[in-house]
Formats: structure tokens, C-alpha cells, sequence
């Protein structure tokens, strides 16, 4: 990897850090080059704008939080399976990324001033999404969940749950409220969406 590459890197994982902790409008050049070394000129050097630096820094971040939740996820488990697998992991394995999820701050700090922000943020959404829609499809399919499920109710369900219940888990500094959520999620993929209870 040339040295330009490794520089532009750099930049990236340390804009990922602060950005992921302090949002896009809380994250300061000066911050930036007390992170990486480097002068202004020679951040700028690498990226045309704060806002090319943010989008490639939110990539970096989903992409490490994105293999925390699929890494222990077996691809030949059955489908509601996969995703109790995906909630355990969600809740058992913290996004690695320093400030949690990178999904729910960003879309937090995005929704209304950052559009290539929240494009990004929108990707990323609906690809867990349609992981979690596919197995859902897969469930019904195979006969393991009830036929009619809407499989993008569920997913909807589950996302919104987990994140709701890590913002609440921040905010107390407890795992009490993902562990209620996860308890919740699969009590209703057992009795709601699975073709008959486990």
C-alpha cells in the first residue's frame, strides 16, 4: 500500500472515531489534526470536504460494526434462527466502533442538514434490513413461519426495537434494556411469526 494510502486510512479511522462519538457538527478540524498529526493542508490534500471525510468515515464505521453482527451469524442456520442469531448479536457484541452504533448516531445527526450523510445511513438501513427480510422469507419458504408474515414489519420491528433499547441502554449505562428487548423479540418470533412455537 503506498504511503498516500496509508495517510488517507489514517485520516479516515480517526474521523470514524470522532465523528461516531461527537457527530459531524461536533467534530472539529482541529480535533482531526490533533487525531491524526497531520496540518490541515494535509488532511485537505486527501479529501475535497468535511462532508467526503464524514461519508467515508461512516463507511469505515458500518463496515466494522456491520461484521460484529454477521461474524457469528451461521449462513446454514434456518431462518428465524439467523435472526435470533443477528438480535443475540446485536446485544452480546457492542459495535467495536468507539461510540456505538454508527446507524442511530449518524441517522440522529443527519436526518434533517447532511444528505450525502443520510444516503449513507440510508444504505446501511436497508441492508440489515433485507438480511433480516430474506430470512424471514426464507422462514416462510421452508415452512417455519406462519404464511402472510410481512417479513419487512419484522424486520422493522426488530431494528427499531434494538435501537431504541441501545439509546436507552446508553442513557442509564445498563444492558438491562437490550436484554428485556432481545426476551421480547424472540417471545414474538416464537409465538407470532414461527409456524408453531419451539
Amino acid at each position: 500500500m503506498k504511503k498516500g494510502e496509508q495517510t488517507r486510512q489514517k485520516i479516515v479511522a480517526a474521523a470514524a472515531a470522532m465523528f461516531n462519538q461527537r457527530g459531524y457538527e461536533g467534530g472539529s478540524l482541529t480535533d482531526l489534526m490533533a487525531a491524526t498529526g497531520l496540518q490541515k493542508g494535509g488532511i485537505y490534500r486527501h479529501f475535497s470536504s468535511k462532508e467526503e471525510l464524514a461519508a467515508e468515515a461512516f463507511d469505515y464505521n458500518w463496515k466494522q460494526a456491520w461484521q460484529a453482527r454477521i461474524g457469528a451469524v451461521d449462513p446454514n442456520a434456518p431462518g428465524l434462527a439467523r435472526v435470533k442469531q443477528l438480535i443475540a448479536n446485536f446485544v452480546e457484541h457492542r459495535s467495536p466502533v468507539p461510540g456505538g452504533c454508527p446507524v442511530l448516531n449518524t441517522a440522529v445527526d443527519a436526518d434533517d442538514g447532511n444528505a450525502v450523510l443520510r444516503k449513507r445511513v440510508l444504505k446501511a438501513l436497508r441492508t440489515w434490513r433485507m438480511l433480516l427480510e430474506s430470512a424471514v422469507d426464507e422462514a416462510m419458504q421452508r415452512g417455519e413461519a406462519k404464511r402472510g408474515v410481512d417479513a419487512k414489519t419484522v424486520a422493522t420491528l426488530v431494528i427499531s426495537s434494538l435501537e431504541g433499547a441501545l439509546m436507552i441502554s446508553r442513557i442509564e449505562r445498563s444492558p438491562d434494556a437490550l436484554h428485556r428487548v432481545q426476551e421480547h423479540l424472540n417471545h414474538y418470533l416464537d409465538t407470532e411469526v414461527a409456524l408453531c412455537p419451539e
